[in-house]
């Protein structure tokens, strides 16, 4: 009997997308805008740069610049999600007791 055993198909699928999204609904578009690129002319300390292409995994000096400002604007929208979030908390009327006596200090 000649008979082969069926070989299960093997793939690998990398996508990816970039989907603006709105975090918050104060006077932000709800669609991304494409960026508008200007010439600046910036004195900037050399070895700096060189660290952060080497953190951020750059390849070149714009890109390092441009993920390092994406990266500031990040975290300053998960802060403002946060500081919403922690008022709301508060605001809901939660009792909180401190176990431990550590917000007595």
């Amino acid at each position: 009997m000649d008979w082969q055993m069926p070989i299960p198909p093997m793939y690998i699928n990398i996508d990816s997308m970039y989907i603006g999204a709105k975090l918050s609904g104060r006077g932000e578009s709800k669609m991304a805008v494409r960026p508008t690129r200007t010439h600046k002319h910036f004195q900037l300390d050399s070895a700096k740069i060189k660290r952060a292409q080497k953190a951020l995994g750059a390849k070149t000096e714009t890109e390092t610049l441009e993920r390092a400002l994406d990266s500031v604007i990040a975290e300053e929208r998960r802060n403002r999600v946060l500081r919403e979030a922690n008022r709301e908390f508060f605001r809901s009327g939660i009792e909180i007791k401190d176990v431990y006596g550590v917000l007595d200090k």
